[in-house]
């Protein structure tokens, strides 16, 4: 199939790079001319396991095409995929301007019947104002021509987004169309072989079916953390706490780590955005609005864990910082607990030398040059002159320590592990004031 994807951002490359690598014929069209000539070269501006390697492979194939040219993309496939930013606006609803702006685009370009299928993330409703936003510039044309619009969510984990979309779990489509129906078939066709993943429904339930996914795996976040909370007040170990309600099958061991809070593009501007679709429609989600609330004291734990070894006094202090990605395997930095933490230690008067595999230029690009940031090479030369060391992210890099070694670069033996990456005692025993979430040695217990 000729397939168009407007938008080159993360979900739109990984669309682009996995249909293209299946046979399809894949034009992925974008606004900003650098990035294009980026891509054109074979540059990647993110970073994911696996992705550099596909685009290169499917652009020497000649399947996997990048423009800026929106009238030759229009023209280009019968399927119209939208996957343009859709981020948070002051209200905490999803900021639609992108969305409707490539949906006028196709309106005023196409010559013929096009299926246009949203891939964004968008809230209940926008598959309507999207047709309508077409409807207007065709009526404007004075074109009377036939389109179809659908959901097609997408359901990517960033660090594991091609496996992700090539061995997900499910396909969701929303529409009433058979055409479409056919259509998306045909375009997901080779993940389907063995398995028919394809769920169709109507389109308002594909659109919510993506909010209460993210808000569903968002709730067992914050759940976790707030029984870690408890744990650390009543003496108990969230990590023995963890194992004995995970092995409950109807509750399982996915997202239920405790840790310093979620982030990244989805989690947060989704509970967000429901919880504000919730509000317009006079039914407060309760429940929603509590998640989001109990995420954003978490990431607040680890400059509290801070205040507590330092007694308050963390001005002139140098903290070394290991992980600034809100998760391994990506360099994204988007809500990233890392981000909430080292701005508090600015306000504080302290310093920050971090280290991070991947997100170190994410890093320089949000905050510039500053006296009070230094970005390491190596996870040790963070450690050079700090007086505590921070964990924020669990990379694979950060599991293995020579804690003893660990306790000599310190000025001040201080270890906060944002991630429960160790085990408290292995920890004390080196002579380090061990200090993680939810197992009982952060705070004095409040029960005898």
């Amino acid at each position: 199939m000729r397939i168009t994807i407007f938008g080159s951002g993360y979900v739109g490359l990984v669309t682009g790079a996995c249909l293209a690598d299946v046979g399809h014929d894949v034009m992925c069209v974008d606004v900003d001319a650098d990035k294009v000539a980026r891509l054109e070269a074979g540059e990647v501006p993110i970073y994911e396991p696996g992705l550099e390697s596909l685009i290169r492979q499917n652009r020497a194939a000649g399947r996997l095409h990048f423009t800026t040219d929106a009238e030759q993309a229009v023209a280009f496939g019968v399927l119209q995929f939208i996957a343009v930013g859709t981020p948070s606006d002051e209200d905490g609803s999803a900021d639609l301007r992108h969305v409707l702006k490539v949906a006028e685009t196709i309106g005023r370009h196409m010559d013929g019947y096009r299926i246009i299928v949203d891939k964004s993330t968008v809230p209940v409703g926008t598959a309507s104002r999207v047709e309508r936003a077409i409807a207007a510039e065709l009526d404007r044309r004075g074109a009377a021509l036939d389109f179809d619009v659908c959901s097609n969510p997408e359901f990517l984990k960033e660090g594991a987004a091609i496996e992700d979309f090539s061995k997900g779990a499910r396909i969701v489509v929303g529409t009433d169309s058979e055409r479409v129906r056919s259509a998306m078939r045909e375009c997901y066709a080779p993940y389907s072989r063995q398995k028919d993943k394809l769920m169709f429904m109507g389109v308002r339930s594909a659109e919510l079916t993506k909010y209460a996914a993210n808000a569903m795996l968002a709730t067992k976040i914050s759940f976790i953390n707030e029984i870690a909370n408890l744990s650390e007040r009543l003496g108990a170990d969230i990590e023995e706490v963890r194992h004995g309600i995970g092995s409950d099958p109807r509750i399982g061991y996915h997202f239920i780590y405790p840790g310093c809070g979620y982030g990244g593009s989805c989690f947060p501007k989704d509970v967000k955005a429901l919880a504000h679709t919730a509000e317009e429609i006079g039914h407060p989600a309760e429940m929603i609005a509590a998640v989001e609330r109990v995420n954003a004291r978490q990431k607040s734990r680890l400059f509290e864990m801070l205040c507590q070894a330092f007694n308050g006094q963390l001005a002139g202090k140098t903290i070394a910082l290991w992980g600034l990605a809100f998760k391994p395997n990506t360099d994204d930095m988007r809500e990233a607990p890392s981000r909430a933490l080292m701005e508090a230690l600015w306000e504080a008067g302290a310093r920050v030398q971090a280290f991070d595999p991947e997100a170190a230029g994410e890093c320089r690009r949000i905050y510039g040059e500053r006296d009070d940031l230094r970005l390491a090479s190596q996870r040790n030369e963070a450690l050079e002159g700090a007086d505590a060391l921070v964990i924020c992210t669990e990379w694979k890099a950060f599991r293995t320590v020579d804690f003893a070694q660990l306790r000599d670069s310190l000025a001040s033996p201080v270890l906060v592990d944002g991630r429960n990456l160790f085990h408290p005692e292995t920890v004390k025993a080196a002579g380090l004031a061990y200090y993680a979430i939810g197992r009982g040695d952060s705070v004095r217990p409040v029960l005898a």
